[in-house]
């Protein structure tokens, strides 16, 4: 590969859970929050909410940003222009989660280059409700993505990734086989059980089907088994999910789910 100081920034980066106690200056956050802004968008339909108490946040972090996809602020400005929001509610907020994810991403960047850390909380849309209670979020915006982030008290190796060959594809998407994908599998497992990733954590997650018997320990549990637990077990419908969007403003559904809900209220709340 190529090197240069901001190749080497990118393949160095990794999630840190253990922060010092010094709080970083508002000259950094403003700057690592500025970053973000700078990011590619479709309309900056994006924004943001810092949260200082160490007690409540993850790890214990000084800053806990949460970076929301935000299209309450677009509604604002068309209604200046003598426009109403027509586009529906699913293309907008996919739209508006490209970009608080491309904010995320050049916030973690920005913060690692002023000898930060930082640990992306992906579980805020799914308590989204609670957020958006607890931060006086208005309608159209959805918690997206968390981020703890401070100056870094744990110096962890850089976690693996799969071979370029099993992500990047040119022309076409290839067919793969077993063989390519048990070999992608292996270049992953390898070094989580190497280091005791999963053992040091204590992160293995149980099996909810009791006909299906757990097999594994934490000698031969692995990332891809682990991530098979996950997306094999947890949330088979959409309802809560739907859920929390319905909470946060935004219909995706033409038949609502069932939320103690009031009346849809237009947007934009002022």
């Amino acid at each position: 590969m190529i090197q240069n100081e901001v190749i080497r920034t990118l393949m160095s980066r990794k999630s840190i859970r253990k922060f010092k106690l010094d709080v970083p200056s508002k000259q950094i956050v403003a700057t690592v929050v500025r970053a973000g802004m700078q990011a590619p968008f479709a309309s900056q339909a994006c924004s943001v909410v810092l949260l200082r108490d160490r007690k409540k946040n993850a790890f214990n972090a000084p800053l806990m940003f949460v970076v929301c996809a935000d299209i309450h602020r677009v509604e604002l400005f068309m209604r200046e222009r003598g426009w109403k929001l027509k586009t529906n509610d699913l293309t907008m907020l996919l739209f508006a989660m490209q970009d608080a994810s491309y904010m995320a991403e050049n916030m973690v960047i920005a913060a690692e280059s002023q000898g930060m850390g930082s640990c992306y909380i992906g579980h805020a849309m799914m308590i989204a409700k609670t957020l958006k209670k607890q931060l006086k979020l208005p309608d159209g915006v959805f918690p997206f993505v968390m981020l703890a982030m401070g100056f870094p008290a744990e110096n962890p190796p850089v976690r693996p990734r799969y071979p370029l060959d099993y992500v990047f594809f040119e022309g076409e998407y290839p067919k793969l086989e077993r063989k390519r994908v048990r070999a992608a599998m292996k270049s992953m497992d390898e070094y989580y059980l190497k280091v005791g990733y999963y053992r040091d954590l204590k992160a293995k997650i149980p099996i909810q089907d009791k006909a299906r018997k757990d097999v594994f320990t934490y000698d031969d549990y692995t990332w891809t088994e682990h991530i098979s637990r996950k997306w094999g077990q947890w949330y088979p419908g959409p309802e809560e999910q739907l859920r929390q969007l319905e909470a946060c403003g935004f219909e995706i559904t033409q038949r609502k789910t069932n939320v103690k809900a009031k009346p849809k209220k237009k947007r934009p709340k002022i």
